[in-house]
């Protein structure tokens, strides 16, 4: 079973099948409907079956029993839009950051507020459970903007056990702890580097001992299960890096021409990257066929010869063309009235002479 991003005001709940996504998935096995704002956040309860827990930005957590497809316990304490969500080791306590600068710890079945603390000092963004520790460690922002983190004790958050200005970036710090090895990986959006710190329940704490560098930013992060590493390589954690948001997407060069395509063959855009930017392709040039100049009448008017102006000046002078063109036909209009009216009166003349008598 996997669980989809939300989707507006309803979470999505897909099927995964055997041997993986073979072809596009359209229908989720399951709707949640139960906010009524949009969905920002959905995790799983971490030793129970089919329990699920989602935040919205009507500042709610509901409790999910997907055996019967509906909400059964609702979290209402917070005053503004939740940041992050994190359990302990048994999922008996769930803490949150918000963005009323509060950090809680709750009990979920009860909705309960243990702990509390305002965050001042130290804007929390991300918390994280350390385990069995009883310890959660927090990232944030100082009140002079610098990024920092800061370790606190579940059972008193009053103010934190120690608190360590990491650097003057803006992106924010997502922490991710293994609890088999006190190990601690904080990797910041838009930077290259992953910091490794080692956690302890005795001073000072939080020792920092390397970090993985690369010249290529991270969008975000994922990480592999345990059960899925390679232990034969001794490997102790594992990252998936999103260096770039933009997928392949189909560029501007032609799949097909006009013969293939009028002969009945289909084929897919040509894809480019934006990893480097968009760079112009190489103008494609046109070769109009040539054609046999034919003669287009219309009302005695060759179309082809008569081409309609470009600039102002070509339409003035067109313009007085056209009525030294006019003021011609009307003079020679007007003496074709006057040779008819001569006619006419010869005529008469002829019908009234003495010989017609």
């Amino acid at each position: 079973m996997g669980l989809g991003p939300p989707s507006a005001l309803q979470v999505r709940i897909w099927e995964i099948p055997e041997g993986g996504l073979k072809r596009n998935m359209t229908e989720a096995l399951l709707e949640l409907h139960g906010h009524s704002r949009r969905v920002g956040l959905v995790e799983w309860h971490p030793t129970t079956n089919n329990i699920l827990f989602s935040a919205g930005y009507d500042y709610k957590v509901l409790i999910w029993n997907l055996d019967v497809g509906e909400p059964v316990k609702m979290i209402d304490c917070h005053s503004d839009v939740i940041l992050c969500m994190s359990f302990n080791t048994d999922g008996s306590l769930l803490t949150t950051t918000c963005k009323d600068k509060k950090l809680r710890v709750i009990e979920p079945r009860s909705g309960r507020v243990l702990q509390e603390a305002n965050c001042k000092n130290h804007r929390v963004n991300r918390v994280v459970f350390l385990g069995n520790m009883k310890r959660l460690l927090t990232t944030g922002v100082s009140r002079w903007n610098t990024r920092q983190i800061a370790l606190w004790d579940q059972e008193d958050l009053s103010m934190p056990l120690i608190e360590e200005e990491i650097d003057g970036l803006s992106g924010l710090l997502f922490p991710f702890y293994d609890a088999d090895t006190h190990m601690l990986y904080l990797a910041g959006k838009g930077d290259g580097n992953i910091r490794y710190y080692e956690i302890s329940t005795e001073k000072p704490y939080l020792s920092y001992l390397m970090e993985f560098r690369s010249p290529a930013p991270q969008k975000g992060l994922g990480v592999m299960p345990k059960h899925g590493l390679d232990v034969s390589a001794c490997e102790v954690f594992r990252f998936y890096k999103l260096e770039d948001i933009y997928p392949m997407t189909p560029g501007t060069e032609p799949a097909l021409t006009p013969d293939e395509w009028l002969g009945g063959i289909n084929r897919d855009p040509v894809l480019m990257s934006l990893k480097e930017g968009y760079k112009k392709s190489p103008k494609m040039v046109f070769k109009a066929p040539i054609k046999e100049k034919k003669s287009v009448v219309v009302n005695g008017i060759d179309l082809l010869e008569n081409v309609p102006p470009r600039t102002e000046n070509e339409l003035l002078r067109m313009f007085f063309r056209q009525q030294d063109e006019i003021r011609r036909l009307k003079e020679e209009l007007a003496q074709k009235d006057i040779r008819i009216r001569q006619l006419q009166l010869e005529l008469k003349n002829l019908r009234n002479s003495p010989k017609n008598c």
